[in-house]
């Protein structure tokens, strides 16, 4: 077999995670085009990385949700009510710390409350989250109703969505430190791949040959090291960005290294099973439920921080866009299947197509239209590829 035809027998049997990555190609080459290169500046990839910085942790959250066959639509207002907590303790005089870690602990009890409802009492998650969604818009009408927008005056607080990680090494055309990061990336995923190859040798699973292990090796290395020296090219990795690769990593870990991540995959795999083989499925239901309150509320964080403010309509459609994100980066709307790493892509694919459409002036509604279009595809996507492996 040739290398075209290796290379084409490989992407249709992967197709279900190579797909996005395709995509993601497609609009950002679309875009690039239609923007006479605006969209492939310095400058706007590092926006970019900065608006996708609150739909990726809510995206991680979401997969987890999706793949226990559960949904959650109380996220978007959950963090616009959050967000609007932080910011009226931070005008009240209350520290940044102390601050965050209240919000955070109560988007957590609210994730709690909803995985309750689902787990002990009983009820479908959509009914009882989109009671949470209606009750948390109300809590944020209420809360902003008597001073409108809460303008967030904390400096450091505000850091978080819009600043940048100092360069130690004070270089003034490159962000060295940022370089070193994306280096440092490249290594740990050339490790962990060659790590997991040699395990499934040793078990003689089926792997890649080994041209196109090192073309995807090299393939993925040079477009880490694109993004982060672009973003070098600019002011280096923001505060935000740094948030959301310390989340994704930290939940990919527990994800697939922990009896805790195989218990979720198995509950999503098939409930009933894994109830019978010990394992405690109401359990796992409310550590994910209330890992996205915990997500959530960290969003509600990055998004007030990133407006330097709270509004009324904070959170508006959120949950729209960290399910898309969530469907997009391959999870199954079967449940079971879907890697946490893998939402990241989806939310830089939803990122891209809302910073693309506004780089072209495209209208607020027909974006809407857009974006519900995707998540279609989306799942339309799922089932044809799942169909398919059967």
């Amino acid at each position: 077999m040739n290398f075209l035809q290796e290379l084409g027998v490989l992407l249709k049997k992967n197709i279900r995670e190579y797909g996005m990555y395709i995509a993601l190609g497609a609009i950002m080459i679309i875009f690039t085009i239609l923007t006479d290169g605006l969209f492939f500046s310095s400058r706007n990839i590092s926006n970019l990385f900065n608006q996708m910085g609150y739909i990726a942790v809510l995206a991680v959250g979401m997969t987890l949700v999706i793949v226990i066959r559960h949904i959650d639509l109380s996220v978007g207002f959950m963090a616009g009510f959050l967000g609007a907590i932080a910011a009226r303790m931070l005008r009240e005089g209350m520290p940044v710390i102390p601050t965050i870690l209240i919000v955070i602990a109560l988007g957590t009890v609210f994730g709690l409350v909803n995985g309750f409802w689902v787990a002990k009492v009983g009820l479908p998650a959509f009914v009882a989250t989109l009671a949470g969604m209606l009750i948390f818009r109300g809590a944020l009408l209420l809360f902003t109703q008597s001073t409108g927008t809460i303008i967030v005056m904390n400096d450091s607080f505000n850091q978080i969505g819009n600043g940048f990680i100092p360069d130690i090494f004070h270089n003034e055309n490159v962000h060295i430190l940022t370089l070193i990061i994306g280096l440092a990336i490249i290594g740990l995923y050339i490790y962990s791949e060659i790590k997991t190859r040699n395990n499934k040798l040793r078990y003689n699973f089926e792997v890649l040959s080994m041209r196109m292990f090192i073309l995807k090796l090299l393939f993925i290395s040079a477009i880490i090291f694109y993004i982060f020296w672009t973003l070098a090219s600019y002011n280096g990795l923001s505060w935000t960005f740094v948030i959301t690769l310390i989340i994704t990593f930290v939940y990919h870990v527990l994800t697939t290294k922990t009896v805790l991540g195989r218990h979720i995959y198995a509950v999503g795999g098939n409930p009933e099973a894994a109830r019978l083989s010990g394992i405690d499925v109401k359990k796992i239901t409310l550590f994910v439920f209330g890992s996205m309150g915990f997500l959530t509320a960290i969003s509600g964080i990055l998004y007030t921080s990133r407006l330097q403010s709270a509004t009324p309509d904070a959170g508006t459609l959120f949950e729209l866009d960290a399910i898309a994100a969530a469907y997009v980066g391959g999870v199954s709307a079967a449940g079971g299947v879907g890697k946490v790493a893998n939402s990241l892509i989806g939310a830089l694919v939803m990122a891209s197509l809302i910073n693309g459409m506004n780089l072209l002036g495209v209208g607020i509604s027909l974006q809407y239209v857009i974006r519900g279009a995707v998540l279609i595809a989306a799942v339309v996507f799922d089932i044809k590829t799942r169909s398919k492996v059967r």
